[in-house]
């Protein structure tokens, strides 16, 4: 935690120094940070938050491909005659425990185009999702496990 402040420190120092406040320069700083900060990153007091930053980037190439993905597919829906898909309402058994794990995960369901999280269990075990195109229900419960869930647990885990 203490590497990601000092991060934003020297991000905002960055600001400073060029004299340009927009959120670009911004994120060029944090950037410029970053490697600074792993370039000169000590072994004898290891940090997660490398890691960690890598996690959370891929964490957004993966949702951007899946949110393009099913928009898509739901316009393909939409333009094309006829009716194709297969809905229906899967419960999904869930590894993540946390509330905040679990309002993540939901969320992401929910913004993601043709899946709608609906409820979760009182025992927080199981996640009732609806989605427009279910044709296998364990291949649908296996992509958001190890899709969202799985990348959901090590961003917040």
């Amino acid at each position: 935690m203490t590497t990601f402040i000092l991060n934003l420190f020297l991000a905002f120092s960055w600001v400073t120094v060029t004299g340009h406040f927009e959120p670009l320069n911004f994120f060029i700083g944090f950037i410029l940070a970053y490697v600074m900060l792993w370039l000169v990153r000590s072994g004898s007091a290891p940090s997660n938050y490398f890691k960690k930053v890598q996690q959370v980037i891929g964490f957004i190439f993966f949702f951007g491909h899946e949110l393009v993905k099913a928009n898509l597919r739901v316009a393909w829906e939409v333009i094309r005659p006829g009716h194709h898909m297969y809905p229906g309402v899967v419960a999904i058994p869930l590894d993540i425990k946390t509330d905040a794990e679990i309002t993540m995960l939901a969320n992401l369901i929910t913004l993601t185009p043709g899946t709608l999280t609906l409820d979760v269990s009182s025992d927080r075990k199981i996640l009732y999702v609806h989605a427009m195109y279910i044709e296998d229900v364990d291949e649908f419960t296996r992509s958001i496990k190890e899709g969202f869930e799985k990348r959901v647990q090590e961003v917040l885990g």
